[in-house]
């Protein structure tokens, strides 16, 4: 009896109660109940190994209890306070197997209160390696890194505060860029930074290379088959909605805000942009219950945002261009095509070339085709404005990344485990930060105009609800009934990433402050940022919500799959969204019928296959 009750418990391994301290206390009540096996039952070594497992599990009951304690006001009758539930909230799971730590590292630092050793000293690592880096740039730059009016050490500490901020709303389920904005709003109005003119010279680039790895994404992020496969329903859900808010956003503030038809037109290219970032983790959530998987929602609405990011970046550039061209009427007139061919003639030419150099078989192919494809996508977007024809870098830029993923594909890159778009996350981890605080420490709280508010509010509610009747009435055809149409009408409305990077763009060129220009310029970005802070949001609550109420739910969830590289929610994650052909067969063999979506009548559906 003995024997079995000590297997158990090795079976267990109690080496990992640490990271379960209920688990600890309750091995540990049943190891003291072996009072009760009478002694001539177990043998020396028996005695000698329950003893050392006994004295372990009561070393961790007594670490769980005092943490308890420490942290909770609720005694041993409710462990799980809300306090631990908060902090095992907090606490990400990792996906590889423990490793080393300190002694009495658990002992100190209870789970789930104070985190793993691993992320400790990772976030250690961080904070020396950037207070290192820190002290570097100041011997090379001098005083335009020192505190505490430098700006590129402002800029520092307004990068870490949006990071942290991110994270804080990113814990409610929302989408982690509103609490960055919001951090930039706050820090800049309560004057602990100071982001002036004096910073455009700096920000505008910023800007820039975060457009670039926008657009990078959106093109790695369409996947060819769903393309060739959804190709009129994409077109129909993309482009038609997104023409129809972008003008009615144009005329709605040429008459409400009182600017110019150019600048109207601008502003309707840019707030008719959708934001993967806010729909995918909500897509995510939803695909891991299995709503919307049959008939490939999920992966409709990223592909549909990618074409709108990119017909959105363009015509914004041409608009631009045209705004500040300095040539004549043929010129202007010419601007539009020239950009179009141009773009997407550099874009095949960058992404053919990514097909022969570097060598598929080469070690380092991983990193030269990231590098390589990002300074070409670079080149694209600053050469173009450098030319006068702004819209041609955007369309080059995604044309360059979707035709390298065509090619890659073909030589035998998997686009599940695509390294370039694990590269070109790994860059927005760091630049998205940057992008919406430096936009949200745009805003200045004395200088807002409470009836442009207003007039900006009308004019995104309108402009979200005829958007949200046109996506369910050009879904005709597309193979979606109406509950699906307006959840992808509800996932269309975010707005994010493409207007905090073109949201101030033309406040930045501008600049006479004195000018009506520059009026008009301050209006624009305020609608662009108020639609962030709008629809990103609403957006987000509203798929969570009515999203299990709307999709259809199959019988058998989705699972990724387990050979990922990356744990971290991306598009990616939402590839093989699509209950394809060969897996209806292949259940229909094994005799499965049950688990293939049926209609009301109990008849398999198969146009939800």
């Amino acid at each position: 009896m003995s024997t079995n009750l000590y297997n158990v418990a090795e079976k267990n391994d109690y080496r990992n109660s640490y990271d379960n301290p209920i688990a600890t206390i309750t091995c540990l009540n049943g190891m003291n109940n072996m009072d009760q096996v009478p002694e001539n039952d177990m043998n020396g070594t028996e005695k000698t190994d329950i003893n050392k497992l006994t004295r372990s599990l009561s070393k961790v009951s007594t670490a769980s209890q005092k943490s308890k304690t420490r942290f909770s006001d609720n005694g041993d009758d409710n462990p799980r306070s809300w306090w631990y539930a908060f902090c095992l909230k907090c606490r990400s799971k990792e996906s590889t197997p423990e490793t080393w730590e300190p002694k009495y590292w658990s002992f100190l630092c209870p789970f789930p209160y104070c985190p793993h050793y691993r992320d400790f000293s990772r976030f250690l690592a961080l904070i020396i390696i950037g207070v290192v880096s820190w002290c570097i740039l100041y011997t090379i730059a001098g005083d335009i890194a020192a505190p505490p009016n430098g700006q590129l050490f402002q800029l520092l500490i307004l990068v870490l505060a949006a990071k942290f901020g991110g994270w804080l709303i990113s814990l409610t389920n929302l989408p982690g860029l509103i609490g960055m904005l919001f951090v930039g709003m706050v820090m800049q109005n309560l004057h602990v930074v100071n982001i002036d003119d004096t910073f455009n010279h700096i920000t505008k680039h910023l800007r820039r290379i975060a457009l670039v790895i926008i657009l990078t994404r959106a093109g790695l992020d369409l996947d060819p088959s769903a393309l060739r496969r959804l190709k009129w329903s994409v077109l129909k859900l993309g482009l038609g909605p997104w023409f129809v808010e972008s003008v009615v956003v144009a005329i709605m503030s040429k008459f409400c805000l009182n600017i110019p038809w150019d600048y109207s037109f601008a502003l309707g290219a840019v707030v008719a942009a959708v934001s993967p970032a806010v729909t995918v983790v909500c897509l995510i959530r939803l695909r891991s219950k299995g709503f919307g998987v049959a008939k490939g929602i999920p992966t409709l609405i990223i592909a549909i945002a990618g074409i709108d990011d990119a017909v959105s970046v363009a015509v914004f550039g041409i608009i631009e261009g045209a705004m500040f061209s300095v040539g004549s009427l043929t010129s202007v007139i010419l601007q539009a095509p020239i950009s179009i061919v141009g773009g997407i003639g550099f874009g095949l030419f960058w992404g053919i070339l990514c097909r022969y150099t570097p060598e598929r078989n080469d070690p380092y192919v991983a990193p030269l085709r990231i590098l390589l494809l990002l300074v070409g996508c670079s080149i694209s977007v600053f050469g173009s404005e450098t030319l006068g024809y702004s819209g041609a870098g955007p369309l080059g830029c995604v044309t360059a990344a979707f035709t390298a993923l065509v090619v890659w594909s073909k030589q035998g890159w998997d686009i599940e485990k695509n390294p370039a778009s694990e590269g070109f996350e790994i860059l927005w981890m760091f630049f998205e930060p940057i992008l919406f605080s430096v936009t949200g420490a745009q805003i200045k709280f004395s200088e807002l105009d409470g009836n442009i508010l207003l007039m900006g509010l009308g004019i995104l509610v309108a402009s979200s609800l005829i958007r949200i009747a046109s996506t369910a009435v050009l879904g005709i055809g597309c193979g979606l009934n109406l509950k699906e149409k307006f959840f992808t009408s509800l996932a269309l409305m975010a707005k994010a990433t493409v207007q905090a990077a073109l949201g101030p763009v033309i406040l930045g060129a501008i600049t006479d402050r004195t000018s009506e220009e520059h009026i008009y310029a301050n209006k624009v970005m305020m609608v662009c940022i108020l639609s962030i802070m709008l629809t990103a949001p609403i957006s987000a609550i509203l798929m969570t919500i009515l999203g299990p109420r709307l999709l259809t739910r199959t019988n058998t969830p989705f699972k990724a799959n387990s050979l990922r590289t990356s744990h971290r929610a991306s598009v990616r994650s939402l590839r093989d969204l699509v209950v394809a052909p060969e897996k209806h067969a292949a259940i229909m063999e094994e005799g499965k019928e049950n688990d293939l979506p049926r209609n009301n009548q109990g008849e398999i559906d198969k146009t939800k296959m």
